[in-house]
């Protein structure tokens, strides 16, 4: 029996991506991202969610797009990694699909990826002690 995985799609620039819906909590209106001082460059600031701050990842930058502001159309994806939630910038939702329907959808296989060791330590070093 092949089990199936799902996929939430999200665009970027006309582009579709993927991650696996396992690593998804949910999606919400973009919302005003308060910058964080040092934290790496693929870090635009956090968000306070249900009182936790919460890391927004720009995946513009990580897959070398062009950049631009966050407009009220956007989407954040709140997903979990080991370690800790972080919020994910998209463009828009496309829904969920099964992964063996990818057609030319790039799938963002592991989030912890996002962020070198280097990076991983500079952004708790960044983050305000709770």
């Amino acid at each position: 029996m092949r089990t199936t995985n799902h996929l939430l799609v999200l665009t970027l620039d006309e582009q579709r991506y993927a991650l696996p819906l396992s690593a998804v909590e949910r999606v919400v209106r973009a919302v005003a991202v308060t910058p964080l001082p040092q934290a790496p460059e693929i870090v635009l600031g956090v968000v306070n969610v249900h009182g936790q701050l919460v890391p927004v990842v720009n995946l513009r930058k990580w897959f070398h797009l062009p950049q631009r502001d966050i407009e009220l159309s956007d989407r954040f994806i709140i997903a979990r990694t080991r370690r800790q939630p972080v919020i994910v910038i998209a463009d828009a939702v496309a829904g969920v699909q099964e992964s063996d329907t990818q057609d030319d959808v790039i799938l963002i296989h592991d989030l912890e990826t996002c962020f070198s060791l280097d990076e991983e330590q500079a952004l708790q070093a960044a983050l305000p002690s709770t």
